[in-house]
C-alpha cells in the first residue's frame, strides 16, 4: 500500500505539471499562432491593391515612391506583388521606388498584398520617445489664442487632451476664436495638422498616420488618422469622432511627415485603393503566424509545419488517446466486459472509416456470418493455427461477396464492408467462439454486445470534429491523457458493476 501510495503521489504530481503545462501551450497557440477552440473558426484575408496613376512629362526620368506598411498592429502582411509594365522597382523596409526613363502619357503602376488579422492586438504601437517636438512659429498673438483654445478644449467630455480637443475642434457650431484661426476653406489635413500644433504646445508629440478602411468591393483614397505618443506608445485618433485606437478593420499604409506617394517626372498624382475580402480557415494561418512571431525554430519542429497528408494521418493519431481513455474507464472503473481490451476501440475506428450506419450493419453481417461459420469448422476438430487461419479466409471471402452484392444492387451497407480490418474480424469471431464454448452463449454475446456498445461510445466522441481539432491543435493534451491512464492503473477499489453485485453482503 505504502509503495502504491507513492507512485500516485509521483503521477499526480507529473499531471499536476502536465495541466499547467496545456493551459499555457493553449494560452500560448491560440494568442501568437492564432490557433482557434473551432474547426470551423476562420479569420478574414484581404487582398488590397493600390493604384498609382499620374502623367508622364516626357522631359525627365520616372520615379514614384510609394510608402508600404511596415509596422502595423493590425493586420500582418501574407503576400505582396508588383505590377508595373516598363518600369524598374527596389523594395525597401518601408516603401517602394519605382523607375524608369523619361516617357509620355498616362501611367499606371499597381502594388498589391494580402493582410490578414493579427491576434497580438492593435490599439497601440511601442516606440521609443520622439526626437524634439517641433513647435509652430506662431507671435505672441496666436499663441495666446491657441492656448485659449486649449483651455476651452478641457471642458469637453474625454479621457485626456487630445480626445478632448478633437471633440471640441468638431463640435457645432464651431468656436469663434477657432474659427479664426483656420482658413476659410481647409482640408482635412489642414486640420489635422492645426490639431497637431495646438498640441505641440503641452508638449505632446503627434504625427500623421494614413491608411485606408477595408470594405469589400470599394474603391477608396487613403483616410488621415491623428497619431499621439503617450506613455511610451504611438496611439491613433480618429480626427472626426475623438475616439482612440485603430479602427475596426483600418489599415495604416504610411506614418509621419512624408507623404503617402511622390513622383517625379510626371504631373497629376493620385493613389486610391481597392479592396476584396476572401475567408480562410483559421489554422492556415497558423504557420505565417508564427513565422512572423519570435519563435519560428519552435514551429518549424513542430507537427504543424509537415506536408499536410502527414498532418491528417497524425490528426487521427491524436484523437485515439483519448478513446483509449474511454475503454480504460469503461473496463476499470464501471467494469464492463469487453472482448478483448481494445476491441472496442478498433470498432470505433472501422465505424469512422465506413460511417455509423453502414459500418454497425457491415460488422453486425460479418461477425454473425463468421460465427456461423466458425461453429461448421469446429466440426474438424482443426489445430488453433490452421483454425484462426482458415476464418480469416473464410472472413475474406464474405467482404468480397458483400461488395460485390453492393456494387451490383448499389448497395452501399455491402460496399463499405471493405474497410473492416480483416485479421481483427477474424480475431474477434475466433475469441467470440471461444468464449461461447467456455462461458457459454450468454457470456460471448454479452460480451461482443459490449464491446458494440463501448465501441459505440467512442466512436462518437471520435468522430466529433471539434474533439478531433482540439486534440490535434492542442496534442500536449495527450500527455495529460496518458498521466490520468497511468493513474487509473493504480486503481484497486471496486468497479460500479461491482457495487451493484455486492450489495446484498453489504446489507448483510
Amino acid at each position: 500500500m505504502k509503495n502504491s501510495f507513492h507512485v500516485r503521489l509521483f503521477l499526480g504530481i507529473l499531471l499536476l505539471f502536465a495541466i499547467c503545462f496545456s493551459i499555457y501551450s493553449i494560452y500560448y497557440k491560440t494568442k501568437y499562432w492564432g490557433f482557434s477552440l473551432s474547426p470551423k473558426q476562420t479569420s478574414n484575408v484581404w487582398m488590397v491593391e493600390a493604384h498609382i496613376n499620374f502623367v508622364a512629362d516626357g522631359e525627365n526620368p520616372i520615379t514614384a515612391t510609394l510608402r508600404i506598411p511596415t509596422k502595423n498592429r493590425g493586420f500582418k502582411v501574407l503576400d505582396e506583388s508588383i505590377t508595373a509594365k516598363g518600369y524598374k522597382h527596389k523594395k525597401l523596409s518601408d516603401r517602394i521606388v519605382f523607375s524608369r526613363s523619361s516617357t509620355t502619357g498616362d501611367q499606371n503602376l499597381y502594388y498589391k498584398l494580402m493582410v490578414f488579422d493579427n491576434t497580438l492586438g492593435k490599439d497601440k504601437l511601442r516606440a521609443p520617445a520622439p526626437e524634439k517636438i517641433k513647435k509652430p512659429l506662431w507671435n505672441d498673438q496666436t499663441v495666446t489664442q491657441a492656448k485659449q483654445i486649449l483651455h476651452l478644449s478641457k471642458q469637453q467630455d474625454g479621457r485626456n487632451s487630445i480626445e478632448k480637443l478633437i471633440k471640441f475642434f468638431n463640435q457645432e457650431p464651431m468656436d469663434p476664436t477657432l474659427k479664426s484661426m483656420l482658413p476659410v476653406q481647409y482640408s482635412p489635413k489642414t486640420a489635422i495638422e492645426f490639431m497637431m500644433n495646438l498640441l505641440s504646445l503641452e508638449n505632446i508629440p503627434t504625427r500623421i498616420a494614413r491608411g485606408i478602411k477595408l470594405e469589400e468591393g470599394q474603391t477608396l483614397y487613403p483616410d488621415l488618422m491623428l497619431e499621439a505618443y503617450i506613455n511610451g506608445a504611438w496611439w491613433l485618433y480618429d480626427p472626426q469622432t475623438g475616439k482612440q485606437g485603430l479602427p475596426d478593420n483600418f489599415l495604416v499604409f504610411q506614418r509621419g511627415e512624408t507623404s503617402l506617394l511622390d513622383v517625379t517626372g510626371g504631373t497629376a498624382s493620385s493613389i486610391k485603393f481597392s479592396m476584396q475580402k476572401s475567408i480562410t480557415a483559421s489554422m492556415n494561418l497558423a504557420e505565417r503566424r508564427a513565422q512572423l512571431s519570435k519563435d519560428t525554430g519552435l514551429f518549424n519542429y513542430s507537427i504543424y509545419n509537415l506536408p499536410i497528408a502527414q498532418q491528417n494521418t497524425l490528426k487521427w493519431l491524436s484523437v485515439f488517446p483519448i478513446g483509449i481513455l474511454i475503454v480504460v474507464l469503461m473496463r476499470n472503473i464501471v467494469g464492463i466486459q469487453t472482448m478483448g481490451t481494445f476491441t472496442p476501440m478498433l470498432i470505433s475506428m472501422s465505424l469512422v472509416k465506413t460511417g455509423f450506419l453502414t459500418g454497425l450493419a457491415c460488422f453486425v453481417a460479418i461477425i454473425l456470418l463468421g460465427l456461423g461459420i466458425r461453429f461448421l469448422m469446429s466440426k474438424f476438430n482443426l489445430l488453433l493455427v490452421p483454425r484462426i487461419s482458415a476464418v480469416v479466409i473464410f472472413v475474406i471471402l464474405i467482404i468480397h461477396a458483400l461488395t460485390i452484392i453492393g456494387y451490383n444492387f448499389d448497395i452501399k451497407i455491402a460496399q463499405a464492408s471493405v474497410f473492416f480490418p480483416i485479421i481483427i474480424t477474424a480475431w474477434i469471431i475466433e475469441r467470440a467462439s471461444i468464449t461461447w464454448e467456455e462461458d457459454g452463449p450468454v457470456n460471448a454475446s454479452k460480451e461482443l454486445l459490449n464491446s458494440l456498445i463501448v465501441g459505440i461510445i467512442v466512436y462518437f466522441v471520435i468522430a466529433n470534429a471539434h474533439i478531433r481539432h482540439i486534440m490535434f491543435a492542442f496534442n500536449e493534451l495527450n500527455i495529460v491523457i496518458l498521466l490520468i491512464v497511468m493513474l487509473l492503473g493504480t486503481y484497486t477499489g471496486y468497479r460500479l458493476t461491482e457495487l451493484k453485485r455486492f450489495a446484498p453482503l453489504v446489507k448483510k
